[in-house]
C-alpha cells in the first residue's frame, strides 16, 4: 500500500480580507469563521481528491480547497491545477489547532502518516503584498465590500478569489454581470477549443505588459490541456493563432485602423489557415477583453497573486521587511495624502456646483458646426502620459510580436487622422449587439447587459455627499474615451467633457484606457483625491468597458462591410 505523507503549515494570505467572505461561505453549515486559521495541508499520494471537488465542509466546521503542491516540493497556491502525483489541501478552521487525524477521516485517506512540513525540506512561501491592490488598503477594501453572495458565486465557479475578483466585489452588481460573461467565454461552449480561448487572452495581455493576466491565463491554458512550449514563444504556436497577431496589435493600440481587408486575410476562401466568422468573433471578444481588462489591473494597481512571478519570496523576513503597502503620492503614508490639504475638499464643491449648472444648461441649443468644432478640440487635446518603466518579465516579452508596435493619438496635432467613426452610422446598440448575438449566440446578450449595468450603476453619492445624480459626469467619462479612440456622438455636446473631467483625471483615464501599462500610484492618487476608492473603481469600471465597446465597434464594423 502507499503511504500518503501529510504535512500541515501555516501560511497567512490576507487573512483579515477574507475571514468575513469564509464567514459566508460557512453559514449554510451553521459554522462561524469569525477568526478563522489558515492552514495548508500537503499531500502527496497517487490519487486523492476528485479534480473537480473544489471544497466541501465538514461537520468538524472546516473547508477544504484542493490546491497544489509543485514537483519540486515548494508550495503552489494556483487552484484547479493538478499534478499528476502530488496534491495538498487549504484548510480553514477557526479552531486554534487542528487534529490531522481528523482531516484524515474527512478526506477519507487510508494509511496516513502525518509529518511537519519543514522538517521534511517543504519550501513554504511567502506572500510579499500586504493586499490585492498596491493602491487600496486591504481593510478600505473590506469595510466597502457589502455583498458577500457574489463572492461565494465566483469562489464556486473559479475554485479561488482572485485579485480582480476582490477588488470588484466593491460593485457587486457588476462583478456579477462579469463573471458570468468571462464565465462563457473562457469555459461555456463556442467554436474556440478551451486551452486556444486562454492563449490567445496571453497574447492580448502580452501587448500590454500585464504579467498578472499572462500568468492567469497561461495556468488557464495548461489546466485545459495546452502545450507548454507554446508558452516559451509565439513561433511555438500553432500557424492559425499567429495569425491574429495583427488584428491583435491593432485592437489593443489602434482600432481604428482595422479594415475590411484584415477581416477578409483571416475569413475569406483560399485563406491558408483560414477562421470561420464564429471563430473569429469569439478571439475578438476574448482579445478585446483580455485588453480591457489589462486597463483595469494597470489602473487598480493589482498586485500578483501569491502563486505568481513576483507575489511569493521563500526567503525568511528580515527585521527590516515589511509586506508591500499601497502607494501614496509625493512619498507620503496614505493617511497623510488623503489630508494633506483641504483642495481636495474644494474639487469636490467645484465639481459638484459645474455638474448642477451643466444640467441647468442642457436645454440650450448648440449649432451642429460648433458641437463638431468642441469635438475636434477635445480629440486633439495634448495630454501627456509618458513613463518611464521598467522592462516587462521575459514570460511576458517573448509572448510579443513588434512590441514597438504601441498607442498613438487618433487625430496628432498636424497630421492627416483617420475619418472619425459617428455613433449614429454604426452603433452597439443598432448594429454591433445582433451581429455578435448571430455569430455567438448569447454574447451579444452577456456583453449588452455588462455596458448597460456600468453606463447606470450608481449609489447617488460623491465623496463625502449623499443624493447626488452622477448621470452627467458618467457620461463625460464615457464619451470622453470614445472621443479618444475617434468616435463621436453628434447629439453630445463635447465641451462637458471639458468641464467636469479636470486635467489629473484625463491624464488617468487617457492613461488607463490607451497605454494602461504606464499607469503609477502617482497618477492615480492625483485626481479626485477626497473620492472614495470604491468610486475610483467605478471610474475604473466605466474606462474599461467603454474601452472594450470602442475596440469592439471597429471590428464590427469591419466584419458587417466584409459580409456585404
Amino acid at each position: 500500500m502507499n503511504r500518503l505523507e501529510m504535512h500541515l503549515i501555516v501560511f497567512n494570505t490576507y487573512t483579515d480580507l477574507i475571514n468575513p467572505f469564509f464567514s459566508s461561505l460557512a453559514a449554510s453549515s451553521k459554522h462561524t469563521f469569525e477568526k478563522c486559521n489558515v492552514y495548508y495541508l500537503i499531500c502527496k499520494a497517487e490519487t486523492f481528491l476528485n479534480r473537480k471537488s473544489i471544497f466541501q465542509v465538514s461537520q468538524l466546521g472546516i473547508v477544504v480547497v484542493p490546491l497544489c503542491l509543485a514537483p519540486s516540493g515548494t508550495l503552489s497556491l494556483r487552484c484547479g491545477l493538478f499534478y499528476q502525483t502530488t496534491y495538498n489541501l487549504m484548510i480553514l478552521s477557526n479552531s486554534p489547532s487542528i487534529l490531522l487525524s481528523d482531516i484524515v477521516s474527512l478526506c477519507h485517506v487510508p494509511n496516513c502518516v502525518c509529518l511537519p512540513a519543514q522538517e521534511q525540506g517543504v519550501k513554504v512561501p511567502r506572500v510579499l503584498s500586504s493586499g490585492p491592490s498596491a493602491f487600496i488598503p486591504a481593510n478600505e477594501m473590506l469595510n466597502e465590500v457589502a455583498d458577500q453572495d457574489v463572492l461565494t458565486e465566483s469562489f464556486l465557479s473559479l475554485g479561488r478569489m482572485d485579485h480582480i475578483t476582490m477588488v470588484m466585489a466593491m460593485h457587486p452588481a457588476y462583478l456579477s454581470c462579469f463573471l458570468r460573461t468571462q464565465h462563457a467565454l473562457l469555459e461555456m461552449d463556442g467554436p474556440l477549443p478551451h486551452h486556444w480561448r486562454h492563449y490567445i487572452a496571453v497574447m492580448a495581455a502580452a501587448r500590454h505588459h500585464c504579467s498578472y493576466l499572462v500568468q492567469q491565463h497561461s495556468a488557464g491554458f495548461l489546466d485545459a490541456g495546452g502545450e507548454e512550449s507554446w508558452l516559451s514563444g509565439l513561433q511555438q504556436a500553432p500557424t492559425k493563432l499567429r495569425s491574429l497577431q495583427t488584428l491583435n496589435k491593432l485592437l489593443a493600440h489602434r482600432p481604428w485602423l482595422i479594415t475590411q481587408r484584415h477581416v477578409q486575410e483571416l475569413v475569406c476562401p483560399g485563406a491558408e489557415p483560414r477562421w470561420s466568422l464564429a471563430e473569429l468573433i469569439h478571439a475578438v471578444i476574448l482579445m478585446a477583453h483580455a485588453h480591457s481588462l489589462c486597463s483595469f489591473g494597470w489602473g487598480c494597481g493589482l498586485n500578483p497573486e501569491p502563486d505568481h512571478i513576483g507575489g511569493y519570496t521563500f526567503e525568511l523576513p528580515s527585521p527590516s521587511h515589511f509586506p508591500r503597502r499601497p502607494h501614496s503620492p509625493h512619498g507620503l503614508t496614505h493617511e497623510e495624502a488623503r489630508h494633506e490639504s483641504g483642495e481636495g475638499a474644494m474639487e469636490v464643491e467645484v465639481l459638484m456646483q459645474r455638474m448642477v449648472e451643466l444640467q441647468q444648461q442642457q436645454e440650450e441649443e448648440c449649432t451642429q458646426e460648433e458641437m463638431v468644432t468642441r469635438f475636434e478640440r477635445e480629440r486633439s487635446e495634448s495630454i501627456p502620459t509618458t513613463v518611464v518603466r521598467e522592462a516587462p518579465p521575459d514570460l511576458v516579452l517573448r509572448l510579443v510580436e513588434e512590441p514597438e508596435f504601441r498607442y498613438e493619438d487618433f487625430a496628432p496635432k498636424g497630421e492627416q487622422s483617420p475619418p472619425t467613426m459617428r455613433a449614429q452610422d454604426y452603433s452597439w446598440e443598432d448594429h454591433g449587439f445582433s451581429l455578435v448575438n448571430r455569430l455567438l449566440p448569447d454574447m451579444g446578450q452577456l456583453l449588452d447587459e455588462k455596458f448597460q449595468v456600468v453606463s447606470n450603476l450608481t449609489y447617488h453619492r460623491m465623496a463625502m455627499h449623499e443624493g447626488v445624480d452622477t448621470r452627467t459626469l458618467r457620461k463625460a467619462l464615457w464619451n470622453y474615451i470614445h472621443c479618444l479612440y475617434g468616435i463621436r456622438y453628434d447629439d453630445y455636446d463635447y465641451g462637458s467633457v471639458n468641464v467636469l473631467l479636470e486635467r489629473s483625471l484625463k491624464v488617468f483615464v487617457k492613461t488607463m484606457a490607451c497605454h494602461p501599462e504606464q499607469t503609477t500610484a502617482r497618477v492615480y492618487h492625483a485626481f479626485w483625491r477626497h473620492f472614495r476608492h470604491s468610486e475610483k473603481v467605478h471610474a475604473n469600471l466605466i474606462v474599461m468597458e467603454a474601452r472594450l465597446q470602442a475596440a469592439l465597434l471597429y471590428t464590427l464594423r469591419a466584419i458587417t462591410h466584409y459580409m456585404r
